[in-house]
């Protein structure tokens, strides 16, 4: 199938399902977050982390998994989607969304899950999973994001820029070339220093130049992102990157990988992945040998992806026929 990058996603992901329980769940410090959950409400339990930050949960989040098999959990951070305070990064953090995360494992009464997310998304799970690995039985990763700074400087400061000028020029060229040599903290001075209306016309450039990359289908091609989802999508991820995802150190993931050790894991990485590059993805196997990593040849970033959709399926098909019926890990 690979040897068709154009190949519609529907054809390797489970027909659309609506949820059995939505609600709104307070996890302090003012935030409200929106939580979902389809499938088996006996199934196999399973946490769906998305990526940004500020992204938010979609309904095709729910089509990865044999609803006859997995409960899927699935639910908006913190200053995203249909969570409140839309567009906040007070208390919000790194490790504010790691004990959110516990927060609904608990209230939903879950011993132990799977943790599925991609980007942002598979960086968060990784955190999770290092403070909690008691907790996290399986991870399913996409499109490795690290939280380094290497990546960092290949995206905001010109690597990508180098295969996309037209698409460069137009982010970078919002801001003087006077401030070209630090664009994420050009950008956060936009984001958060200035008017409503002109915050929306910088986060509108800070989407627009990650979404034309993240398909190769695209072609450069981002349409334009709406205004308020753009708001909460740049500001969030700037507030992240400015802080370096509020870890100790650069490099921390992969300093603490041997904790994984015991904790099995499928990363699925796309070979023309232009947001986050497939060097993440090698270096994080190399260190964890309990992950397989497996490369989409004809693919790119987006969880959309054909070649990365029929992957991530065939993971979460694996794990859940493997436990032969049983439905628990």
């Amino acid at each position: 199938m690979d040897q068709n990058p154009r190949q519609s996603i529907a054809t390797a992901l489970y027909p659309p399902l609506d949820p059995f329980d939505q609600r709104m769940v307070e996890v302090g410090d003012g935030h409200t977050l929106y939580v979902e959950q389809c499938g088996n409400p006996d199934g196999l339990p399973v946490v769906v982390l998305h990526g940004g930050p500020g992204g938010g949960c979609s309904p095709m989040m729910r089509r990865f998994f044999d609803p006859k098999v997995w409960r899927v959990i699935l639910f908006d951070q913190r200053g995203c989607g249909r969570s409140r305070p839309h567009a906040s990064v007070r208390d919000n953090t790194t490790w504010h969304l790691v004990d959110d995360i516990e927060h609904l494992r608990n209230l939903l009464g879950i011993e132990k899950w799977a943790v599925f997310g991609g980007s942002w998304g598979a960086t968060l799970a990784l955190i999770y999973a290092l403070t909690h690995r008691d907790r996290a039985a399986h991870l399913i990763l996409r499109g490795v994001f690290l939280m380094e700074q290497r990546e960092l400087d290949w995206f905001y400061g010109g690597g990508a820029g180098a295969f996309w000028p037209e698409q460069w020029q137009r982010f970078a060229g919002m801001i003087p070339e006077s401030e070209h040599g630090d664009l994420v903290a050009a950008y956060n001075v936009r984001l958060f220093d200035t008017a409503p209306h002109e915050q929306v016309r910088f986060a509108r450039a800070w989407a627009a130049w990650e979404n034309a990359l993240a398909s190769v289908a695209s072609q450069g091609r981002s349409g334009e992102p709406g205004g308020e989802y753009a708001r909460a999508f740049a500001r969030l991820e700037n507030h992240y990157f400015t802080h370096r995802g509020f870890l100790e150190h650069d490099c921390w993931i992969r300093a603490n990988i041997g904790l994984l050790r015991e904790v099995p894991g499928d990363i699925v990485q796309g070979r023309f992945d232009m947001i986050c590059p497939p060097a993440s993805a090698h270096l994080l196997a190399a260190g964890w040998p309990a992950a397989r990593l497996d490369i989409a040849p004809f693919a790119g970033h987006a969880l959309s992806e054909p070649g990365i959709a029929e992957r991530l399926v065939a993971v979460t098909d694996r794990i859940g026929h493997a436990t032969g019926g049983a439905l628990r890990f």
